[in-house]
């Protein structure tokens, strides 16, 4: 399905990422004008700061809810920057839009959920300002999708998703994965819509927020999301991930923008390169496959399973060698060649009931000649 989507109506600047800064949790007033004034001074125009927060396990600090959201008004009336929550029912979209917030997001935990959406869709029917939506915990792209297009058919055209990384239960560098491949993926699919990252939640730690900010950067990516903190080392939750607005500062500044429709020729022939190379490639696989059919007929023949895991395993073996002195990684030449062999495996399968059929069909001739 086709988004139908409309400008996001925020302070951006021709050529500049759009930003977004606060502090993680909305925790006390002070802390909430403490840090607004701060990003304020340096120039950032739309301030976040979580109202409720939805925790993993209970006991944990979960916001202080309706309380905190004159403390955004008050950001509003003494910065004149936007101010912006998250939401997860319909009670906090009507406690948010009385207190006329004026971005909202929803976070990743309510994405995985389609009736939670459905019934935060029911209440932000044809809503006039921005929602961003978090992908959901898990990497699953039609999950996000989904969540996107509940609040469009509602009416809401302002939209845009923000990469928070995925969970994983794997040992790992960051918080949550940042797996790029699923946001590029969605901008294949919804080019129209933008895309912001929060390196933040992906990073876990504040030494990894910068590089990972860099990336998004390299990548295209419209904005970014960041916690920033007036005093991170005590903040009542995610205060390993939170920077200092000075140091936010020093991030912004370093950061390289990429210019995204830059298309000199020199690239555009490289470009010409990849496609000849593409088109050799995909004659290559054609005359992989027609060999994996010719296998299929004789297994058929001789009676063999299609499937020769020691065959596999060697070839692999072989390959992810061969991939390390070409200085691929051995994950892309791993899936590249799992891919592959599931398809050589499924041409084979067809040969078989090929066959079977043309022999079923041969024994119903035969039976009708005898009768």
């Amino acid at each position: 399905m086709e988004l139908h989507l409309s400008p996001l109506q925020l302070p951006i600047s021709d050529g500049q990422p759009l930003i977004i800064a606060g502090p993680c949790a909305a925790e006390t007033e002070e802390q909430v004008l403490t840090t607004a004034h701060q990003l304020a001074h340096m120039g950032v125009r739309i301030f976040r700061a979580g109202a409720w927060k939805p925790r993993t396990k209970p006991g944990g600090f979960e916001g202080q809810g309706a309380l905190a959201l004159p403390w955004l008004q008050r950001v509003k009336a003494e910065t004149g920057m936007l101010v912006a929550t998250e939401v997860a029912t319909p009670e906090h979209v009507k406690q948010a839009l009385e207190h006329q917030i004026d971005l909202l997001w929803i976070g990743a935990r309510t994405t995985a959920n389609p009736f939670a959406m459905q019934a935060l869709a029911d209440a932000l029917k044809d809503f006039p300002r921005p929602i961003l939506v978090k992908n959901p915990t898990a990497p699953d792209l039609e999950l996000w999708i989904g969540a996107l297009e509940r609040l469009n058919q509602a009416g809401i055209t302002q939209l845009a998703a923000i990469h928070r990384g995925f969970a994983s239960y794997e040992e790992k560098i960051y918080r949550n994965k940042p797996m790029w491949q699923i946001p590029i993926e969605l901008h294949r699919r919804l080019p129209a819509l933008p895309i912001i990252c929060d390196p933040s939640h992906i990073a876990g730690r504040r030494d990894l927020v910068e590089p990972l900010a860099q990336q998004a950067m390299d990548l295209g990516f419209d904005g970014l999301i960041i916690e920033s903190h007036c005093n991170p080392q005590q903040a009542w939750s995610d205060a390993a991930q939170q920077l200092t607005p000075e140091s936010l500062r020093h991030l912004l500044g370093s950061l390289t923008i990429r210019d995204v429709t830059a298309s000199a020729e020199d690239i555009r022939q490289l470009r010409n390169e990849i496609d000849e190379l593409d088109d050799q490639l995909m004659d290559t696989l054609a005359q992989r496959m027609s060999i994996c059919r010719e296998i299929g007929r004789y297994k058929r023949e001789h009676n063999m399973t299609v499937l020769q895991p020691s065959r596999y395993s060697d070839m692999l073996s072989l390959r992810l060698a061969e991939g390390a002195q070409c200085k691929l990684s051995a994950h892309f030449v791993a899936k590249m060649f799992e891919c592959i062999h599931a398809e050589s495996v499924r041409q084979q399968i067809e040969i078989f009931r090929e066959s079977d059929r043309q022999s079923s069909d041969i024994s119903r001739s035969k039976t009708t000649t005898d009768q």
